[in-house]
């Protein structure tokens, strides 16, 4: 993994990250940092599993940061579906 690799994962982790409070249903308490450090652990995912397929490791390619977001954009879904569900459970029971 490059340099350039990893400091494009960690900023579209960051931005996927940032973006993905705004999808966080207000009902639910979700740490500020949880969608955060998801998108960008994410982001450096995709980046393995993009060298591991063979991606052009010279440069950063658009294969690889198509991933990459694919990849946070996921990881960001599913913390904003599961976080806090027991919360949301309970209003739901009375």
């Amino acid at each position: 993994m490059t340099v350039s690799s990893l400091f494009t994962a960690v900023a579209v982790g960051i931005v996927v990250g940032l973006g993905g409070r705004w999808i966080v249903p207000a009902g639910r308490t979700v740490p500020f940092w949880l969608p955060l450090s998801v998108a960008v652990g994410a982001a450096v995912f995709a980046t393995v599993i993009a060298r591991a397929l063979g991606v052009d490791a010279s440069q950063v390619s658009a294969v690889e940061v198509v991933m990459q977001v694919a990849f946070a954009i996921s990881g960001v879904a599913l913390v904003a579906t599961t976080a806090d569900q027991r919360r949301d459970d309970a209003r739901r029971s009375r």
